[in-house]
């Protein structure tokens, strides 16, 4: 196994924003790695 670094992301709200959106809101937590930014890197904006 290689010694390259994998890279990691994570995009999420506060709390205190999930708490504001509206009762039948669905609240999610997306992590990411590298690999799925360069798959969509073409699509990002």
């Amino acid at each position: 196994m290689a010694d390259v670094p994998l890279g990691f992301g994570v995009a999420a709200k506060t709390t205190q924003e999930c708490r504001k959106v509206d009762p039948m809101a669905i609240v999610v937590f997306h992590q990411a790695d590298i690999g799925e930014y360069i798959r969509h890197e073409e699509t990002l904006t």
